[in-house]
């Protein structure tokens, strides 16, 4: 993916079979990595790659990842991904409260991490972030336009927004709440079954007769597939 050529990622964890893992899945995604066993060796790194992402473990031997975190806050604007184990619920919150700025409970899917990964760069790094290609997608920010399978989609700034949305999170299922919330606003206070309008809009210009793109998961959401 050469539009994210130049973005940066530190992966800081003491198991070796995670950073192997992370580090194959990132590279082919077209980021830059690097990797340490401990928070000391981290630092070190920090100084001179100065990585725009930092996917840090919280349980490490020596300097865990909340110290690590806070370190990192102090002196970089690097965005902190923690991970955690399911039962560690308050040093998850201790880590939002300190300054990480999302976190990640193992085990995960490798494309849910990326969606936050994507999240986390356009939050905080967007001149990075103009345009991304995913599958047959290319989303522009700058134009606000998205081209599927070479074809730019005449499309409202809404439907823009929800389509970006699915696409930057492909392969994860999206409430409507969740929806709701990111593409209209926590104060909408209309019917969540606007989403399904938007959907089905989304799906003619799509061409999306059987609903292979846009996916709907019952009783959960919908899920777009890159196929």
């Amino acid at each position: 993916m050469d539009k994210l050529k130049g973005i940066k990622v530190l992966i800081v964890d003491d198991e070796p079979a995670i950073i192997d893992f992370l580090t194959m899945g990132l590279v082919n995604e077209g980021f830059e990595v690097m990797s340490a066993a401990d928070g000391m060796a981290a630092m070190n790194i920090v100084k001179t790659f100065q990585p725009h992402i930092a996917i840090l473990d919280i349980m490490m031997p020596g300097m865990d990842g909340l110290e690590l975190s806070r370190m990192l806050k102090k002196t970089s604007n690097t965005a902190v991904i923690m991970l955690t184990a399911k039962d560690e619920v308050e040093l998850r919150v201790k880590a939002l409260i300190e300054g990480a700025d999302d976190y990640m409970m193992k085990p995960f899917s490798f494309e849910e991490l990326l969606a936050r990964i994507y999240a986390r760069i356009r939050n905080q790094f967007p001149h990075l972030f103009d345009e991304v290609v995913l599958g047959p997608f290319r989303i522009d920010d700058r134009s606000r336009e998205i081209v599927y399978k070479e074809e730019p989609l005449k499309l409202s700034a809404t439907e823009y927004e929800l389509l970006k949305l699915l696409v930057l999170h492909h392969g994860t299922v999206l409430s409507k709440t969740r929806i709701l919330d990111q593409v209209w606003g926590y104060d909408f206070y209309g019917e969540e079954n606007i989403v399904e309008v938007y959907i089905r809009s989304l799906r003619e210009k799509l061409k999306d007769k059987e609903h292979k793109v846009i996916r709907t998961v019952r009783g959960a959401g919908y899920r777009v597939d890159l196929g």
